[in-house]
């Protein structure tokens, strides 16, 4: 994990160097008169409005926990996480209807100009991309800003190329047909983000296997029965569980023994890092009884 003063040395540095790259590409797309570098310069601008939202979330996310927000502040990176996804598919819209309409409406590209100002851009995107890649592997904050300055990268790559073919051969069709592939690109990386962040905001079920998860609880020597099992997500990288437990009619000192062993199995096999028990005797049991030792000597005496 990346230590606070190193992520926001990271985004500052992204920050900076995205507002450069935005101010370049415009002018350079309105001189050479080229669709893709002006369509990207307005992707890297909505970058730096991503990269800023994501910073404030990092600032509020690692802020302490309170009695009104029990569970901390991370949910304001997942937050951030849909609302930069949501963005980019909406540069892809964008970008889609204004390649398509290039197409149909060509108009001459410069394509030396456009050559160069495209290099220079590559290089500075993906020195970009390269600062936030490290932080984006256990975070989806900063993996859908990554996403953004890797897909700026990779439409740099496309118009370098169509710069050399408008140069060479005069093909100035290139042009919006690299937007439009970058754009579907675009969409392509943002919607499986879109996906996942849906899934947590809506406490829904991480990949976790419930019957396996009551097996190994089973495997728990006093526990009787398991049901009432839910998991959900906080962010992508903490995960919650409550389960309700049938045990014997034990001192609360043992109890909590047994506690300790399901916290234990959740956080070791599951990465599971809060959990909410429910011990219970009968209730919910479908087939065992649960008789404390007094009840069960009395049956004894009483020919059950």
């Amino acid at each position: 994990m990346d230590q606070p003063n190193n992520t926001n040395l990271r985004f500052l540095s992204v920050t900076t160097l995205n507002i450069l790259i935005t101010f370049f590409e415009l002018v350079g797309g309105l001189l050479s008169g080229s669709l893709s570098l002006i369509s990207d310069a307005f992707h890297n601008f909505s970058d730096t409005f991503s990269i800023v939202l994501s910073y404030l979330a990092n600032v509020i996310g690692n802020k302490k926990a309170t009695p009104k927000n029990s569970y901390g502040y991370r949910r304001a990176e997942i937050l951030t996480a849909l609302l930069n996804s949501i963005i980019l598919v909406l540069i892809s819209l964008f970008l889609l209807f204004e390649g398509i309409d290039r197409i149909q409406n060509p108009e001459a590209v410069k394509g030396a100009i456009m050559f160069w100002v495209a290099i220079i851009s590559f290089i500075a995107n993906l020195g970009a991309a390269l600062l936030l890649r490290g932080g984006s592997h256990n975070n989806l904050n900063m993996k859908a800003t990554y996403l953004h300055l890797l897909s700026d990268s990779l439409a740099s790559i496309g118009v370098i190329i169509g710069a050399i073919f408008i140069y060479f051969f005069n093909l100035t069709w290139i042009d919006p047909v690299i937007t439009i592939l970058v754009s579907l690109y675009i969409a392509y990386e943002s919607l499986p983000i879109i996906q996942q962040t849906f899934r947590i905001l809506m406490e829904g079920s991480p990949d976790i296997d419930v019957e396996h998860v009551k097996s190994d609880l089973l495997a728990i020597p006093e526990i009787k029965d398991v049901h009432h099992f839910h998991s959900w997500s906080i962010n992508e990288n903490e995960l919650m569980a409550s389960v309700h437990v049938n045990l014997p009619d034990l001192p609360l000192s043992e109890t909590e023994k047994i506690y300790g062993n399901i916290e234990n199995v959740l956080k070791a096999k599951y990465n599971i890092s809060h959990v909410t028990i429910q011990a219970e005797c009968t209730r919910g049991l479908k087939k065992a009884m649960c008789l404390s030792n007094e009840d069960e000597d009395n049956d004894i005496r009483n020919g059950k």
